[in-house]
């Protein structure tokens, strides 16, 4: 009632089948145009939801407008915008020149790393001589988790020494930081990352992704390809493991990621905040005359 009573237009969701979601509300229409956007990166399933808002990397024409009840808005860039914390570290050097080793690294919510991610990346750390695989992030404070780790990677090759555990940081300053400590990113999958990789990326860590067959799988697609590094894209878990090789027995290349990730972020469509902003108004202003003109007739 306060939806109708305010005379809202055009309502917006982010938050899809998550916690204490409102989806139920928008199962009764309360606005005119009903939108799902980027907080629940799926259908939610309703007949009511008229649009979802991504991108043509990340849901690409065709098979993926089948899986949805809404029809897919694709705005003609990146269908997320990143700012980058006010309070940034710099880019330190390559830890690499240092360390004589290089340094592989995953801060992604625990969850998004399956058995299968944990081989591929046990293959990587096996085929870069005295490599080694940093995980951070807060089940790392788990001991039972450490050994679940410790223990798949075992049963790919991979012994304790190739592998370092960190926890969360009291602040985001400190947690960039530790990307200073990362010569390389391995994004997992099929559940890509999303601000993990812009945080990365904003700290000069390239990203090797890998690209899937629907929304969640393709998000670094849609990152690497608005970035101008669709050589970071693998096809698949071979690639995968070929470009994540090939980048840290290239030194060269790494060093010049390195130096130039920040301001290549910066002035990419992934960082043109007013940009990118002028494409959703856009959107919402032609999702609205689609419902005038349906009223119309």
């Amino acid at each position: 009632e306060l939806i109708r009573r305010d005379g809202i237009d055009i309502l917006v969701d982010l938050a899809g089948h998550t916690g204490t979601n409102n989806l139920p509300m928008f199962g009764l229409k309360p606005a005119p145009v009903q939108v799902s956007w980027i907080g629940y990166p799926n259908t939610t399933g309703l007949s009511t939801m008229d649009y979802r808002i991504t991108d043509a990397f990340a849901d690409p024409q065709g098979a993926a407008d089948g899986l949805h009840t809404e029809k897919l808005w694709r705005l003609p860039e990146c269908f997320s915008c990143f700012e980058a914390p006010a309070q940034s570290p710099d880019v330190g050097p390559l830890p690499l020149l240092k360390n004589a080793r290089v340094t592989f690294g995953s801060f992604n919510n625990f969850a998004k790393t399956t058995p299968l991610v944990i081989a591929v990346w046990a293959n990587i750390l096996k085929r870069v001589a005295q490599s080694r695989l940093v995980l951070k992030n807060k089940s790392m404070a788990a001991k039972h988790v450490q050994t679940f780790i410790l223990s798949h990677f075992a049963k790919n090759g991979v012994g304790p020494e190739q592998l370092d555990f960190m926890i969360m940081d009291n602040d985001q300053a400190s947690h960039l930081d530790r990307y200073n400590s990362i010569d390389i990113a391995l994004d997992p999958f099929p559940y890509n990352g999303t601000t993990t990789t812009f945080d990365a990326l904003w700290m000069g860590v390239p990203m090797v992704v890998l690209s899937g067959c629907n929304h969640v799988s393709r998000v670094g697609v849609s990152q690497m390809s608005n970035l101008g590094l669709p050589e970071l894209i693998a096809r698949d878990t071979n690639d995968y493991v070929d470009i994540a090789v090939k980048l840290a027995n290239d030194v060269p290349r790494l060093t010049a990621l390195r130096a130039g990730l920040r301001e290549r972020l910066k002035n990419s469509s992934l960082m043109n905040v007013p940009r990118f902003t002028h494409n959703l108004e856009n959107a919402y202003q032609a999702m609205w005359k689609i419902y005038l003109g349906a009223q119309a007739t």
